[in-house]
């Protein structure tokens, strides 16, 4: 199942139009706010489908009967462009696990060519639990695929949550041939790569706008 969120109005399509515009981008605070505003919308939105058990809580005044979360999820991203998303989403699921994976494209000096280096990852037991990972830009879908192969060896999620800023469609596609039950939230999709496999029209490197230029070897 794929989730547009900008499909409906709300304030993800103001928030979208700040990080896509250039002058405003530059702000890499008010930049990192609108990926970790959206996060934390998709985390309410995903504590509607996590299982809930009654609980008793005693107030100063008696007892009440209320919900709580069955089972905390586990959080993820790929370093370090997912990092405001990711902060979105756990500023909502505060008690959750954490995963992290360090993964980047490497690109190819001849061609428009590139490959996915992953030197890092750590994860809790996912067997049985629920998996949300935040990726900000899900533009061909190889590094999240490759990344999710990675974490199915710390055992088999009971669902699966990608949470992107922007996708594009074929990356829609890719992740979905590969992984058919996973659930996309996407705050907008758009319908173009470049020859790079960059998102057109897009918003730019997500982790530079966030933390600044990177040199390239």
């Amino acid at each position: 199942m794929v989730h547009h969120l900008a499909k409906s109005n709300s304030l993800i399509n103001v928030w979208m139009n700040e990080l896509r515009t250039f002058d405003i981008q530059q702000d890499r605070l008010r930049f990192r706010r609108n990926m970790e505003r959206i996060g934390e919308v998709v985390a309410y939105e995903i504590s509607k489908t996590l299982p809930y058990l009654p609980t008793e809580i005693e107030t100063p005044l008696g007892m009440y009967n209320g919900k709580t979360i069955d089972q905390q999820p586990v959080l993820s991203t790929i370093l370090r462009a997912g990092i405001p998303l990711f902060q979105g989403l756990l500023n909502y699921f505060d008690q959750a696990d954490c995963s992290f994976v360090a993964a980047y494209r490497k690109h190819s000096k001849l061609d428009d060519s590139f490959e996915i280096n992953q030197g890092y990852v750590t994860c809790p037991n996912l067997e049985g639990r629920t998996l949300i990972m935040a990726d900000p830009m899900l533009a061909t879908g190889a590094s999240l695929i490759v990344a999710l192969e990675e974490l199915y060896n710390y055992g088999i999620p009971a669902q699966v949550h990608i949470v992107v800023a922007i996708a594009c469609s074929e990356g829609i596609d890719a992740v979905r041939h590969r992984f058919p039950d996973f659930t996309i939230w996407a705050a907008d999709i758009d319908d173009e790569l470049t020859a790079k496999g960059y998102i057109v029209p897009g918003l730019g490197d997500a982790g530079d706008l966030s933390f600044g230029d990177k040199m390239q070897f």
